[in-house]
């Protein structure tokens, strides 16, 4: 560029020249002196013009930038000691729990189910089991086994496959299937739509519609992915039959392919947490929990009088539990009651999971919050833990600050050296709320660093999720079912499926790990900490996420 500008300066300068030596009279001696006055006056305006920018950037950094970052920087602190505090009071209910053996056979009555000598199998409740799937080619053939299966008198269950597939050759193996139980004496029906209008909650709801459901007093509902155990029913129903105050049984689920890869040893911490923690915290101190949608044995009477099955938000299952506990119903946990699934074993899975699970309860959130304000069938600490710890705290909260305060702030906090964060914030209480999550899945402490890096990159799409369900975006009722592998997980031989590099890369991982990097370097030459080990660590696994080496 000056090469190109220089043929224009010279023609400038001569002109100057010439005008100085017709106008003025002078000599070239004066007209180069003046030119030389000239040329310092410009430098001095350049430079008069520079420091005027520094001031303005520096006037602007102090007077806007710091300030803000200031407020983000205690807002995410007010955020660390709230999380830290509900993560410390639910662990230390399990502590009460643990120490006391509060089991729920204690708390509620439960005899076990017996046939009567002169009645026969009559005495026992009438039980609709519900298999709700899409093309779950891989794992349909399991859950229908597992369901069939159950212990229970033949005459007193009615299996319902309620089957939404578009698939002609998965709908063919199905009616298969259900006819391969039929033979056997099994009351099994499969129920379809010619729609799908609502999606699970509306073909749950146009299932529970049908004549012979009225008979039914009870309803379990598995996932076509779920393989619950022979003795599930006769464990779940008598705290039904026994405690009429009781709408819900809710069993734990276990993983059948943790071990494949890293990402689902992740997902199993995680999971575990939310399992042996949060649900059996809210069962046992307020009889109150969110159904997971899957796993579980509603009292039907209780689901009609709330209202049933919607399909406003993504997660139906936890509208449902919040509508039946809003009319005075207890849940109850069974944490020693196992149920197999299956984790997703593919990124792009994980992610289309993770933002329907964190989009529905911010969007359901925003939607029931005055609604559990004034209802008046459940007491003012009810509401206030169901709007406090259940919806804000473990569903908006704990997003918000993972990434923004640990992805966002911290890193950016190499540019602000003046502004201090406490190491409190950044060290121990991070460290003591990842001790209670790793508490729960003793096996993969060894992993926890793993785990830590995992779950920040996964809080972008969980974060981001949260802020589409609160404002009501346009992805807010996107439902991507979750892709299952069932048997196919068993083979040594997977069919591979090549892809692009561009297809493997995740764009906003690529960028959330450019920043973090930049930040790190920036750390590395310019900052006073040991932040960057961190920093760079992040950026590792965001790009790792972003250019596609996560799971199978």
């Amino acid at each position: 560029m000056s090469l190109f500008l220089k043929p224009f300066l010279f023609l400038y300068d001569t002109t100057l020249s010439l005008l100085l030596l017709l106008f003025n009279g002078g000599s070239l001696e004066d007209a180069a002196a003046a030119q030389q006055r000239l040329e310092a006056d410009n430098n001095a305006a350049q430079s008069s013009e520079w420091f005027h920018m520094q001031y303005l950037w520096i006037k602007t950094r102090s007077v806007v930038l710091v300030p803000v970052f200031k407020c983000l920087v205690v807002m995410c602190l007010v955020l660390s000691i709230i999380v830290f505090f509900e993560s410390f009071y639910m662990n230390f209910v399990i502590l009460f729990v643990k120490l006391f053996r509060r089991k729920p056979h204690k708390v509620y009555k439960w005899e076990a189910m017996l046939a009567d000598v002169e009645v026969g199998p009559d005495n026992y409740p009438m039980v609709l089991i519900q298999i709700p799937m899409y093309n779950e080619k891989e794992v349909y053939q399991l859950s229908i086994a597992a369901v069939c299966s159950l212990v229970w008198p033949s005459s007193r269950l009615v299996v319902q496959v309620v089957d939404d597939s578009t698939d002609p050759d998965v709908r063919e193996g199905v009616d298969v299937e259900i006819a391969k139980w039929q033979s056997q004496g099994i009351n099994i029906r499969c129920e379809r739509r010619d729609n799908r209008n609502g999606y699970k909650a509306g073909a749950m709801k146009e299932a529970l519609t049908h004549t012979y459901v009225k008979q039914c007093d009870f309803v379990a509902v598995f996932d076509a992915d779920f393989q619950p155990e022979p003795d599930y029913l006769t464990r779940t129903i008598p705290f039904l039959v026994h405690n009429p105050e009781v709408a819900l049984v809710q069993a734990r689920w276990i993983f059948v392919n943790a071990d494949k890869c890293l990402m689902t040893r992740m997902q199993e911490m995680s999971l575990n947490y939310h399992f042996k923690v949060e649900q059996e915290s809210g069962s046992t101190r307020h009889a109150f929990f969110g159904f997971n949608g899957t796993a579980g044995v509603w009292r039907i009477s209780a689901l009609d009088a709330a209202g049933g099955w919607k399909s406003r938000t993504t997660v139906e299952d936890m509208d449902l539990a919040v509508r039946v506990g809003l009319h005075g119903w207890k849940f109850v946990y069974l944490n020693d009651l196992t149920v197999r699934n299956e984790l997703p074993s593919k990124f792009k899975a994980y992610r289309f999971q993770q933002h329907r699970w964190s989009c529905g309860p911010a969007n359901l959130f925003r939607k029931m919050t005055m609604e559990i304000i004034h209802n008046k069938r459940v007491s003012v600490w009810k509401k206030f833990y169901v709007i406090y710890s259940f919806f804000f705290v473990r569903k908006v909260a704990v997003h918000f600050l993972t990434f923004f305060f640990y992805c966002i702030v911290v890193p950016t906090s190499v540019f602000f050296p003046e502004i201090y964060i406490p190491s409190w914030s950044t060290i121990y209480v991070p460290s003591l709320i990842t001790i209670f999550h790793t508490m729960a899945t003793p096996r993969s402490f060894y992993l926890v660093i793993f785990w830590i890096l995992f779950e920040n990159v996964m809080a972008m799409h969980r974060t981001k999720g949260t802020w589409i369900g609160l404002l009501e975006g346009g992805r807010v009722n996107e439902w991507v079912v979750t892709e299952k592998l069932g048997d196919a997980l068993k083979k040594k031989l997977l069919p591979v499926q090549r892809k692009s590099c561009y297809q493997r890369i995740n764009s906003k991982e690529v960028m959330v790990g450019v920043y973090i990097l930049g930040c790190a370097l920036y750390g590395l030459i310019y900052g006073h900490t040991w932040l960057h080990f961190y920093l760079f660590l992040q950026a590792t696994a965001f790009f790792v996420s972003g250019f596609g080496f996560v799971g199978t």
